[in-house]
């Protein structure tokens, strides 16, 4: 069977929210499938070239499993919510019919150690900063005082998925081997993304839950 997947042209991060409108075929019919499972999640990955419409499209082999939590019936669609779980690589490519599946390989899970929280307090308060700037310029989906968890390892891999990066970097970063690999490297590649901020365009529509971020087109 596989694992259901569901490319994006964004990257999801473990214990991160991830808010979605289906309207497709396909995942349509992949969420009434999902359904019917105790335990419903389906893999998300970056969509390297292509849509993510109609298919056709190439995809990067590693990925983050999204833990299905609300679904909400629309007018033709469905309004779901998910949250980022464990990271996975993919294993193989199965045929797209009638949804995107994959077998995978679950990645070990990061390890936190206290000696990394001045690391993390430095990431959080650059991150942050740069929010702030970037938020100036129009060029984030999130709230600079964003919520965060109050657990260090969810709040490591929250401060990671709410930098001011690009689709590259952040992929950079859902690659780390370590937590302080992955805390340096949220530090270095918003610091070099600060200077290449642009000019001043109107805000976006920012929302925040209880749970951390999240974000709404």
């Amino acid at each position: 069977m596989g694992t259901a997947m569901f490319p994006l042209g964004a990257v999801l991060f473990p214990h991160t929210p991830l808010a979605l409108r289906i309207f497709e075929e396909r995942y349509l019919v992949m969420l009434g499938r999902l359904l019917d499972e105790t335990d419903p999640a389906f893999g998300v990955v970056l969509i390297e070239r292509g849509s993510e419409t109609g298919g056709g499209d190439q995809r990067f082999p590693l990925g983050t499993m999204a833990q299905l939590s609300q679904v909400v019936p629309q007018a033709g669609q469905m309004q779901i919510v998910a949250r980022g779980t464990e990271r996975f690589e993919i294993v193989a490519w199965l045929d797209d019919d009638p949804y995107p599946r994959a077998d995978i390989r679950a990645l070990p899970d990061l390890e936190w150690n206290d000696a990394l929280l001045p690391l993390l307090e430095e990431a959080e308060r650059i991150v942050r900063r740069v929010l702030g700037r970037a938020q100036l310029f129009g060029g984030t989906r999130w709230d600079p005082e964003v919520e965060l968890a109050e657990e260090p390892l969810p709040r490591a891999w929250q401060v990671a998925a709410i930098a001011p990066l690009g689709e590259l970097d952040q992929m950079e970063l859902l690659r780390s081997m370590t937590l302080g690999g992955l805390l340096r490297a949220t530090i270095d590649l918003t610091l070099a993304a600060e200077p290449l901020l642009g000019d001043p365009v109107p805000d976006g529509v920012i929302v925040v839950d209880d749970e951390g971020p999240t974000d709404e087109d």
